[in-house]
């Protein structure tokens, strides 16, 4: 707990109960989770946070540059500790599983677009979006099923 104080007195942050819980949860879990994930996690460690609390926490952490926020489209926003890097992400179309996936090109901004409208770019931020291996195998074990169904009928 004294490394996780000491990293928010780097960032000019006051190390107080809620903050040192909520970014706890965050390097430990070395997750990609929603804000009420957070807050139940930090509940197991404070006993008590208040939902306004944790998002004033988790805004005041990503605002700092220790957590990174991450909005993945029709999914509630989701936090993660890693920081230090220019990473990118895959999402699981059906259950929403979510994976780092480090930048296969050098440094940031590690992709170029084919025009950048006279913008300096410093970072790219991608998504990927597919089935993750358990439920690509549900979805091959629902479709060997349908087809035994119809092939039956």
């Amino acid at each position: 707990m004294e490394e996780t104080a000491a990293r928010l007195r780097s960032a000019g942050l006051r190390p107080t109960a809620p903050r040192v819980a909520v970014l706890a949860v965050l390097e430990a879990e070395r997750q990609h989770l929603t804000a009420d994930e957070v807050v139940r996690a930090a509940r197991k460690r404070l006993g008590a946070l208040s939902v306004q609390g944790a998002y004033d926490v988790l805004t005041a952490l990503t605002s700092a540059g220790l957590l990174r926020r991450i909005e993945p489209a029709g999914s509630a926003a989701r936090y993660e500790a890693r920081v230090a890097d220019n990473h990118h992400h895959i999402v699981c179309r059906s259950c929403g599983a979510m994976q780092d996936v480090d930048c296969a090109v050098g440094e940031a901004p590690c992709l170029v677009p084919s025009s950048a409208a006279g913008f300096v770019l410093d970072e790219a931020e991608v998504t990927w979006w597919g089935l993750c291996p358990d439920c690509h195998a549900r979805q091959q074990i629902k479709s060997v099923n349908d087809d035994e169904m119809e092939e039956s009928a």
